[in-house]
């Protein structure tokens, strides 16, 4: 059997759209601001509620990229606003819509799972099944949890041996609803017990489908007004401490209380069932070229911040090896920005699992969420590299000891 596990997480990470909320017109910019002043403007829209302004990335640093999509009756006060304060502004996508059009699968394609596009929850779930049958004797189907509408969320046991049990992997993609040789991927497969959810946030992964293409969060209705909260930033571990919100009409808004979304709620039970197994849990994301390392509620560092450091190093030279695509590699709060109740946080301060990353893919803001389905597979292997890279740079170090 290929070792498919690194790959299906991947496929599913960007989103096709079936047809209601439509981009047409809106306009994808990166803006880098230039000194405090602009800061403080991007920031005010940012945070100014019904603006239709969606920021992809957010506002941190002088210097640093902020990716926002504008919509076309907000264009023409943006480039107002960029001739005002001093900012460097690059026009990305003319028209959003027009990308997520050519995203989208052709209609007269064949149904069914496939490895060169974005697939649906439905699609999803029907492959999963399908390995259990193909490869029963070492595949089993998972119901981990399950949503606010009523959906399983579904996954995969991959075992080769129940020698394994104590020495278990556990990957999980999609939490946000908007990623060797053939003889080392067989033994680095055969060697551990993998727990494999592609779809974390299954009600915000078919809204997506659905309705709107650019949704984030879960489908629990919060108020009258908005619906849904960040479902990785509702963990219970330092929740609400830095990097979240408390309005229900936010991105980042973390829940009224820890494990208010039921799908978070339900996989952390599921979790705690093998969390004392786990060797290493890593979670995928998109977009930047990151390799992250817990925390992200506070600058302290890991217990064994500075393997896992240099582990990532690692991973990222050989990610780059395949097509040149570079990663940054440090801690959630150092590299990006503070941002509390995330899962590899909980994992790692609950269960101290010794390898926790989270990878956030391709690209670095040129297509941000919509990235062209002929970059998956580029992107999977790529990926896998590094994948094979921190196992084998992992057993090196312990063995080491």
């Amino acid at each position: 059997m290929k070792f498919f596990i690194i790959i299906v997480l991947l496929l599913t990470i960007g989103h096709s759209i079936s047809e209601k909320v439509r981009y047409d017109n809106y306009k994808l910019y990166k803006l880098t601001p230039k000194n405090v002043e602009a800061i403080q403007v991007l920031k005010e829209l940012e945070e100014a509620a019904f603006s239709g302004y969606n920021f992809w990335s957010p506002v941190l640093a002088i210097g640093m990229p902020v990716h926002v999509m504008v919509p076309p009756y907000r264009v023409n006060e943006l480039e107002n606003i960029i001739k005002i304060i001093d900012v460097d502004s690059v026009l990305l996508m003319e028209n959003v819509q027009d990308q997520i059009d050519a995203e989208d699968r052709p209609q007269t394609r064949d149904e069914g799972f496939g490895w060169t596009r974005y697939n649906t929850l439905d699609e999803i779930n029907a492959w999963l099944r399908n390995l259990s049958v193909q490869y029963s004797s070492v595949v089993t189907l998972i119901q981990g949890g399950s949503t606010h509408e009523g959906r399983i969320i579904y996954g995969v046991k991959v075992s080769y041996s129940p020698n394994n049990a104590n020495n278990s992997v556990f990957l999980e993609s999609n939490i946000h609803a908007r990623e060797c040789t053939n003889a080392v991927i067989r033994r680095i497969a055969e060697s551990y017990d993998w727990y494999v959810f592609p779809v974390f946030n299954p009600d915000g992964f078919e809204y997506s489908h659905t309705t709107d293409r650019m949704w984030r969060k879960t489908r629990y209705p919060h108020s009258i007004l908005c619906t849904g909260a960040d479902p990785n930033r509702n963990w219970d571990y330092f929740w609400n401490h830095g990097g979240t919100s408390n309005s229900p009409c936010t991105e980042i808004y973390r829940g009224p209380v820890p494990f208010s979304e039921p799908s978070t709620r339900s996989m952390a039970e599921f979790i705690s069932s093998v969390g004392d197994q786990l060797v290493a849990y890593i979670s995928f994301h998109s977009f930047s070229q990151l390799l992250l390392i817990p925390y992200g509620y506070t600058d302290e560092h890991l217990d064994n911040y500075e393997q896992i450091y240099q582990i990532g190093l690692k991973a990222a030279e050989a990610l780059a090896q395949r097509y040149g695509t570079e990663y940054r590699v440090g801690t959630v709060y150092e590299t990006i920005y503070p941002a509390s109740g995330s899962s590899a946080d909980w994992v790692k301060g609950v269960f101290n699992t010794p390898i926790v990353y989270t990878y956030e893919l391709r690209d670095q803001g040129q297509y941000g969420f919509i990235l062209p389905p002929e970059q998956i597979i580029p992107t999977a292997l790529e990926t896998l590299d590094s994948f094979i890279t921190i196992f084998l740079e992992y057993e090196n170090s312990i063995s080491n000891k």
